[in-house]
């Protein structure tokens, strides 16, 4: 019989992982406390002096703002919601282009929708897996807004030539790091470096509120503007004194006192669960380089990579022609999942299918406000280096996450080394996978 899980043999591991879970006896203790005080939200749709919310959000955003060294941390309901803010304070009107990557969240793209904006799609580096400033600059048009960029998996972009080309054009640049909680470029904190970041407080994300998002910015007016599209600005910008009435119609964005009290706490533990992280991916990182079909993707020098998952490249021309799926189900049978999520395997291949590929775009439903919509390609081959990521090399796995022992990691590694030293029968036995 094969020694390989996947014809019948004997996994590496069988136990499954424990689950990444953040929330302790902390959190339980501040929720239960903000609960007795019956205060679970404290907004007034008004100007008043509880437009800015209860004493837990206001603590909560204080300790965001001076953790990342920003000037302002505005809370609110998801990074979604956050981003939808944040286009909207970046003064985005109908017909404004905004560009953003294609190998992201969804809603790092639509979020611009919201206003008429038009998304337009710029190519990933095939090292960071971000926009580049090259990608970006081919995209600048004179109808051209705003910039979205995106820290995907928790890399930071190449933020530098990318302020340079905003302040060339005169673009907003607004920075997406709901993958990238305290990640740093050339020592500076994400969600700085351009004029707005927005955050993800999501149950998934380093740590969690359940649902919620932070905004950060160093500019007094994109605070006042991201304050008042949380909550309901059309009815508190006359009795505020505002001026520019321009995108102030009325959300409900606001983050709640019950989230700002796990947030605090959640916020006390960040370092510890970041820096293991790090750790962890470091390890891999180094142990499984000399794997002759793999590009393990080292972080770039001057950056604080945050992990959110870590990824590597596959390459099946250096594998003897092996695919990626079928490379992937021999690996993951050495590996079970973790407690919590039995039937997802914590290994796979590519992240999100381009967002132009989506059928919204696919059928243009989206409106482009007198423009040609066929001035607009979403057609596939728009972003190549996306697309070969997403079909054919890209790998991502969650063995890094905090909750991980050294033995985990051992076991991981292990397992990636026993499909390499079997990788001769698994090509012979390829049409049984």
């Amino acid at each position: 019989m094969s020694t390989l899980a996947v014809f019948g043999g004997k996994p590496v591991r069988e136990q499954l992982f424990a689950a990444y879970n953040t929330i302790g006896e902390e959190e339980i203790k501040a929720v239960t406390e903000t609960l007795r005080t019956g205060v679970l939200s404290k907004y007034l749709g008004c100007w008043h002096e509880d437009f800015f919310g209860g004493p837990k959000v206001q603590e909560f955003e204080k300790m965001w703002a001076e953790k990342n060294q920003a000037k302002y941390a505005i809370s609110v309901n998801s990074n979604t919601s956050g981003l939808v803010a944040a286009l909207g304070a970046a003064g985005i009107q109908p017909g404004d282009e905004v560009i953003v990557s294609p190998y992201t969240m969804s809603a790092s793209a639509i979020s611009c929708v919201f206003w008429g904006g038009i998304p337009v799609f710029a190519d990933i580096d095939e090292n960071t897996f971000c926009m580049s400033p090259a990608t970006i600059a081919a995209k600048i048009t004179s109808h051209t807004k705003a910039i979205l960029v995106v820290h995907i998996f928790g890399h930071p972009c190449d933020m530098d030539p990318i302020m340079e080309l905003a302040k060339k054009h005169n673009l907003v640049v607004i920075e997406d790091c709901a993958q990238a909680p305290f990640g740093k470029y050339k020592g500076r904190f994400v969600g700085t470096l351009g004029h707005m970041g927005v955050f993800s407080l999501n149950y998934h994300k380093h740590i969690h509120t359940g649902e919620g998002g932070v905004i950060t910015t160093n500019h007094d007016f994109y605070a006042e503007k991201c304050q008042l599209i949380r909550n309901h600005a059309e009815a508190v910008a006359d009795a505020k004194g505002v001026t520019d009435y321009t995108n102030l119609y009325g959300f409900n964005f606001r983050f709640p006192e019950i989230e700002a009290a796990m947030g605090i706490e959640q916020l006390k533990k960040v370092d510890y669960l970041l820096d293991t992280r790090i750790k962890n991916a470091e390890f891999l990182e180094k142990e499984l380089r000399s794997i002759k079909y793999l590009d393990t993707c080292k972080a770039a020098e001057d950056v604080k990579h945050c992990y959110y998952i870590q990824v590597m490249k596959y390459f099946s021309e250096k594998n003897g022609g092996l695919p990626r799926k079928k490379y992937l189900k021999a690996l993951s049978a050495e590996l079970p999942s973790s407690y919590m999520r039995e039937k997802d395997p914590l290994v796979g291949g590519g992240y999100v299918k381009p967002l132009y590929l989506q059928g919204i775009y696919q059928n243009k439903k989206i409106h482009f406000h007198g423009r040609n919509p066929e001035d607009y390609k979403y057609n596939k081959g728009l972003c190549p280096v996306a697309e070969t990521m997403h079909e054919k090399q890209l790998i991502s796995h969650e063995f890094m996450r905090s909750s991980m022992s050294q033995n985990d990691l051992i076991q991981v590694v292990e397992a990636f080394y026993k499909i390499d030293k079997n990788m001769d029968e698994i090509i012979q036995r390829q049409n049984e996978l």
